[in-house]
């Protein structure tokens, strides 16, 4: 499987004109460093984050329909865990995504989408982000709507704010509620293994709990944001030691308040020989970095024997964002 630059064309073999096919795949993120500040009259949180786009994407496939059909596949598969959780109806972010670009080129939203996970659900990976990127790319290829990358962004920054960086990909600094975005150039791969929990955990209710732990003081009341710069510093050249000692999250502590079975998660990953661990945004992941390729291997196939997590995946970072494969 290939990676084409988005506006190009992909089919299935033996596909015909009259069934033209659309595939994109977007990718999973870390937030290696996310700073939250108060709460914004509008109701968001201003942040400072940098995020990581990692090996483990969705995929989307489109094609020619009458109106919307939304069907999901993959990942966990249960009622309440992985792709069963995922919605198919209006209020999940790719459908919302096919509405908002023939919206804005002046096109029929008509398209049948299907979306294959591997990116679990409510994992604090941005699995909901990565599709809804990967339709809008996919979306523009099928109706030949030739929008622009800017205008993709500007799309997807209405979907949401991890929206434009799983269009992006890569390594991004992000201010505002995250949708604003500026490139770094990270030369150096890092490696993580991914403990994914049994179950999920709601950001708006992480978000909620730190406000309360704010409001009793026992945690900082972030007027004062971290500093990313030593995290993008350690990105761009390593060493794996310096990016270790920079990571952080303002949402781990509220996360592990809800989730207490994060701490032992946490400390587990770090006894197995993780270089740092830490919740991978509003959680419940457990985000773990490791010294090299062989590391995390060895450490993946250490955290899958303890079984406290669902599933365990090793992947490396920076990858692109979303694009058309085929």
């Amino acid at each position: 499987m290939t990676a084409s630059p988005a506006g190009g064309r992909g089919r299935f073999a033996g596909a015909g004109p009259e069934d033209r096919v659309v595939v994109a795949r977007a990718p999973a993120k870390v937030n290696a460093h996310l700073a939250v500040g108060p709460l914004r009259p509008d109701g968001f949180h201003e942040l400072q984050t940098v995020y990581l786009a990692v090996s483990l994407f969705d995929t989307v496939t489109v094609q020619d329909g009458d109106g919307i059909t939304l069907t999901v596949s993959g990942e966990g598969g249960g009622a309440t865990t992985g792709a069963g959780r995922v919605p198919t109806d209006r209020t999940n972010l790719v459908w919302r995504a096919a509405d908002l670009l023939a919206e804005h080129a002046g096109v029929p939203a008509d398209a049948a989408i299907e979306i294959s996970k591997s990116i679990p659900a409510a994992a604090g990976l941005a699995g909901g982000s990565a599709d809804a990127a990967a339709a809008l790319v996919a979306l523009d290829a099928l109706w030949g709507t030739h929008a622009s990358r800017a205008d993709l962004i500007e799309l997807a920054a209405q979907l949401g704010s991890d929206v434009p960086f799983s269009l992006l990909g890569g390594v991004a600094l992000g201010t505002g509620r995250g949708e604003q975005l500026t490139p770094v150039l990270a030369r150096a791969r890092s490696h993580w293994v991914l403990g994914i929990a049994r179950e999920g955990l709601s950001t708006p209710a992480v978000y909620a709990e730190l406000d309360r732990l704010r409001a009793g003081g026992q945690v900082p009341d972030g007027a004062v944001l971290g500093s990313p710069e030593p995290v993008i510093a350690a990105l761009r050249s390593g060493p794996t030691g310096a990016l270790a000692a920079a990571l952080a999250n303002d949402l781990q502590a509220p996360a592990l308040s809800l989730r207490s079975d994060l701490r032992r998660a946490l400390r587990v990953a770090t006894d197995a020989g993780a270089a740092a661990a830490l919740v991978s945004g509003s959680g419940p992941t457990i985000a773990a970095l490791a010294n090299d390729e062989g590391a995390a291997v060895r450490l993946a196939a250490a955290l899958a024997g303890e079984g406290i997590f669902r599933t365990v995946r090793a992947v490396h970072g920076p990858v692109p964002g979303a694009r058309l494969v085929g």
